[in-house]
């Protein structure tokens, strides 16, 4: 464009990144808030059967968004196979999360999920070519030595702390998949298929893991759904109203919000070792978004 056309832009990217941080941020107090709450649901409910609540009724919240948005215009997707990768790999990896939720400390799995930025470039260069210099891959290599202290491999490493690592690979692909979504799909679109698919996908288990829950515990899933709903409409639109090095930083704030919740709820402290793996992750990715956001400026 011309010159005059031209003026409104960079207001106009700083306005988009105020609002993506500030998404962001609501986005991991609601999805922190979730993980409190199924493990208040505790490890009585199969993980699976959790899903599977939480996703009818975050379906139920995200519905009259959609119908307001246009209806079963905005449902309408060329891209289904992403918005089905998309779906697996996230209902996979809120499986596992949920399993962890409700057998360790909140911190330690807010801690060990903070891994996602280092799952997501190790995969990037793997499928999708991307090229990261020998400054990134050593930001790599000290970030995973953050998650092997944050597992604490002297002690017993417990299964649901392998359970928290493979999930973060599985939400790193998610959120890869979700970044590609979001270029040409709505927030509502998005979320809408990712909760009904991950319905469908965990009620075909329900015959074999499900248990009838009391008023009380079902107020609760109630609850993860609606968290969970807004927790995904928020992080979907603060990854479409700014870039993902801009915004993405600030999920470490949940790992904050599990020290709260820990210290608040079981009076229970972090030890050494998590908060010493939470330091090294978080400074390995916090150099890593650093990075991609220099080198993409270099490249515009």
């Amino acid at each position: 464009m011309s010159g005059p056309a031209s003026k409104p832009l960079t207001p106009q990217r700083r306005d988009n990144s105020a609002r993506g941080i500030a998404m962001m941020v609501l986005a991991v107090g609601l999805l922190s808030s979730m993980g409190l709450v199924v493990k208040l649901i505790g490890p009585d409910y199969h993980p699976a059967q959790v899903t599977f609540i939480r996703n009818i009724f975050a379906a139920l919240v995200i519905l009259p968004f959609v119908l307001r948005a246009g209806g079963v215009t905005v449902l309408r997707t060329q891209r289904p196979w992403g918005h089905g990768a998309r779906m697996l790999a996230g209902t996979v990896g809120n499986i596992c999360y949920f399993y962890a939720y409700a057998r360790l400390p909140l911190v330690e799995v807010m801690v060990i999920s903070q891994a996602v930025p280092l799952f997501a470039t190790v995969m990037a260069v793997l499928f999708l070519r991307e090229r990261v210099g020998w400054r990134r891959w050593s930001a790599i290599s000290v970030g995973f030595i953050g998650v092997v202290l944050a597992l604490d491999p002297g002690g017993t490493v417990a299964l649901a702390s392998m359970v928290t690592v493979f999930a973060t690979i599985c939400w790193a692909s998610a959120i890869l998949i979700l970044r590609s979504l979001g270029r040409t799909e709505s927030p509502y679109t998005v979320t809408f298929y990712y909760m009904v698919a991950g319905t469908v996908l965990t009620g075909v288990a329900m015959p074999w893991v499900w248990v009838t829950p009391s008023m009380e515990v079902m107020a609760l899933f109630v609850a993860a759904g609606i968290l969970g709903a807004f927790g995904q409409l928020a992080m979907t639109y603060a990854l479409k109203l700014a870039e993902a090095s801009v915004v993405s930083p600030f999920n470490y704030s949940a790992i904050l919000w599990g020290v709260i919740f820990d210290m608040a709820i079981w009076n229970l402290w972090p030890t050494w070792q998590t908060l010493a793996g939470a330091a090294v992750i978080s400074a390995a990715g916090l150099y890593i978004f650093r990075r991609e956001a220099g080198l993409r400026q270099l490249g515009n």
